[in-house]
Formats: C-alpha cells, structure tokens, sequence
C-alpha cells in the first residue's frame, strides 16, 4: 500500500459536535469526539470506514462539542486518548485512567505510519492545540476553534496537501445577529473563532502550490452561510478542491496524496 496516502472526512463540524477522521489504509485517528458513539458508529459505517482502524483520539480542548462522545466511544473500542493535562483538567467526566495519554505541545506522536504533530492555538480553553498528521510526505492539518492565524498556524498551514480550516463566522452576519455583545465580542475577540475574511486571508497569502482540498469547518448556525463561503473561497481557490464540512452530516472521504510535481514551500 502506498504510505503517502491520506483518507480524510469530517464526521461533523460545528457548535453542535466536531469529529474528524484521518488515516491511511491500515490506521486512522480521529481528531475530537463531539457526537455520539452511536452517530459516529453510523456515520463511518455509510463511508465505508471501519472503527477497527482507528486506533487513537485526539482531542484539541474541552469544549463540550469536541468532547461529548468521548467517553463512551473510547472505552467502548479501547481506545487510547490524547489528551494534555489542561485540557483533561477542563472536562467534566471521568475517562478510563488506563486509556488516557499525556499530550504534549508540539509534540510529534507516532500511530502506525501516522506521524501527528500538536501545537498550541489561540482559543479561550484551558491549553487548546491543533494538528498536523503525517504519513510519509503527505500532511493533513486540523485547524479550527482558532481566534485567529498565529505564526505557528501559518507555518503548518503553508505544509499542508490538505487542511480543514475553520470559517466560522460572516463579519457582517455576526454584527447584524441578534447574539448580545458579549457573545459577538467572544467570538470575534482573537481566541474565540475564525471569521471567513481572516481564514481567507490565510488561505490566499500562504497556500502551498500542492494543496489539492481545503475543507472549510466549524460553520456558525446563524453567523454564516455555506453557499457564501463557498463561493468567497472558490473564487480564489486556484486548483485546490473546497469543501463545506456540514454540522448535519458528514463529508465523502478524500483522498490526499502529495502530487509528483509538488514543489518546495
């Protein structure tokens, strides 16, 4: 099998549950278990991926729509959980001691052929991180829950083949919604999430040649629109593929593999 292959879907993204799925053809990891046991189970089932694959969880904070079937999906496949010690201290549920594993920031943990990196983001929880894996030459970064596009996040992103990016939020939408200003100002205050304007000033300014999807995540219920955001990336895409990760269902799985004529960054 080719060691350069990336299988790659969201499960769900948004406010009301994340979890993602990435692998290649002998083991995966999921990134977050916030929906259940049983939806995740379903979810894999309709895409042809197999629960005995996975062979970790990793979790980015503790947030509750990252964490909410972590437990139950975790002891019910024996399944280790990366977790630092901020993020374990914020959860408001006990994990299985023998499954849980320290996580640490930029870090480089080995699952199989699967090489995953974590590093610090801007987010208000306890010690939030993203990740990048590896497997081979082939990078896939999980990049969302982020106030905004420090120089770590940029650095990763420019060495992706592919990325989910959150675009959490229209600036418009957000200021004429009926959230309190409290709210508005959490959300866009810098460790809160990432506006569609700000992911695609990131996007535009430091894509790499070789980056063939960009999974666009973590979309607002009532702050943003996916036909608007696809369309605001799409017209800058440049070759790359995007894609609106849905809070109702989850994506196909993609296939990312690093082209022959992929240049240097």
């Amino acid at each position: 099998m080719d060691c350069n292959h990336l299988f790659i879907a969201s499960l769900n993204s948004g406010s009301n549950g994340n979890c993602y799925y990435v692998g290649n053809h002998e083991e995966a990891i999921l990134v977050d278990a916030g929906i259940s046991c049983r939806e995740t189970e379903k979810r894999m089932l309709r895409l042809g991926l197999s629960m005995q694959k996975v062979k970790a969880i990793f979790i980015s904070h503790e947030h509750t729509d990252h964490i909410k079937g972590l437990c139950t999906l975790s002891a019910k496949y024996n399944l280790p959980v990366y977790i630092n010690q901020g993020t374990l201290a914020g959860c408001r549920f006990n994990l299985r001691a023998d499954l849980i594993r320290d996580l640490q920031n930029d870090q480089h943990i080995q699952i199989g052929r699967l090489l995953v990196n974590s590093f610090l983001k801007l987010h208000d929880a306890s010690d939030p991180c993203s990740f990048v894996v590896t497997c081979g030459e082939t990078k896939v970064g999980v990049f969302t829950d982020i106030g905004a596009a420090c120089a770590q996040l940029t650095h990763h992103f420019k060495q992706c083949h592919a990325a989910f990016l959150e675009t959490n939020y229209d600036d418009e939408l957000l200021q004429k919604s009926a959230y309190p200003y409290f709210l508005k100002k959490r959300i866009s205050g810098g460790k809160g999430h990432l506006s569609n304007q700000q992911a695609l000033d990131l996007f535009t300014a430091h894509k790499p040649s070789f980056m063939t999807h960009l999974l666009l995540s973590h979309l607002s219920k009532d702050n943003n629109c996916p036909e608007l955001v696809s369309k605001l990336f799409t017209e800058h895409a440049n070759g790359t593929e995007i894609i609106v990760a849905s809070r109702y269902e989850e994506t196909q799985v993609y296939t990312i593999f690093e082209p022959v004529a992929a240049h240097s960054f």
